[in-house]
């Protein structure tokens, strides 16, 4: 792949991948298509701009296809363009801990299941993010955008103790943004508890961290959300802002 043309973006906004869509690679092929992914999920390790489009590909290292293929093909593109891409952290920063939780709602075309997507900053440095299809499927956008809270609460939770392990205040509350109003509402009036009843209770883990201190859910623009870019592939543009945003810089540039 040395040679090849380089992508802007490691996966096209009109793609959606699917189970059985295209030719199943050979035996030689399939093998050679799980090493890539496998190094791959190494990868996003620091290479943050790639999680969405890996945790797709790594659903099909079963039973990969031609289509799969090529999506992985194309990240291989994308990363000869920028190569000298990674997280910068600046020296300078406060220890005040601030989130961007959203949801894709039935992102996955074959199990219908939603998108969970969060990124933590400490400070202005990204410190950490999650792609993940959610465990269950959610009857309604309000409940997908709820269960991505419940895991960046989590996530939260336990970044505290880590603090508190190394010593280092911890500025409380931690600020996290959602551009689903419902969810908000959810997490902060007891009235909406009626209308969640279909809801599991370990969810309800963001109001009772909400109401202890931990978190203050602020609501965000959905242009402004970060968490966009782990949960559902961008136009260029759009990509490319986020990505910078979220503290990405390329040395060579």
């Amino acid at each position: 792949m040395l040679a090849c043309h380089p992508a802007s973006k490691p996966m096209d906004c009109t793609t959606h991948l699917q189970a059985g869509i295209g030719d199943p690679l050979s035996a030689e092929d399939s093998s050679s298509y799980c090493r890539l992914v496998g190094s791959l999920i190494y990868l996003t390790n620091t290479r943050l701009d790639i999680s969405y489009t890996v945790q797709q590909l790594s659903q099909f290292m079963a039973n990969p296809t031609t289509d799969h293929s090529k999506v992985a093909s194309r990240v291989l593109r994308y990363l000869k363009s920028s190569s000298g891409c990674g997280i910068f952290f600046p020296t300078i920063g406060s220890t005040r801990l601030q989130a961007f939780s959203d949801s894709d709602w039935a992102g996955c075309r074959d199990t219908h299941r939603s998108i969970t997507g969060f990124s933590i900053f400490l400070g202005n440095s990204l410190i950490s993010w999650c792609s993940k299809k959610q465990s269950t499927v959610s009857r309604s956008s309000s409940e997908a955008e709820y269960r991505a809270l419940a895991t960046t609460t989590c996530e939260l939770q336990w970044l505290k103790y880590l603090f508190q392990e190394f010593r280092i205040p911890f500025t409380q509350p931690a600020n996290v943004f959602c551009d689903n109003q419902s969810a908000i509402l959810i997490a902060s009036n007891q009235v909406f508890h009626e209308r969640t009843k279909h809801i599991e209770l370990d969810c309800h883990i963001v109001r009772e961290k909400s109401l202890n201190g931990l978190l203050k859910l602020l609501p965000v623009r959905s242009s402004m959300q970060l968490a966009d870019v782990f949960i559902k592939p961008l136009s260029p543009t759009q990509f490319k802002t986020l990505v910078s945003k979220l503290g990405m810089m390329n040395i060579y540039s």
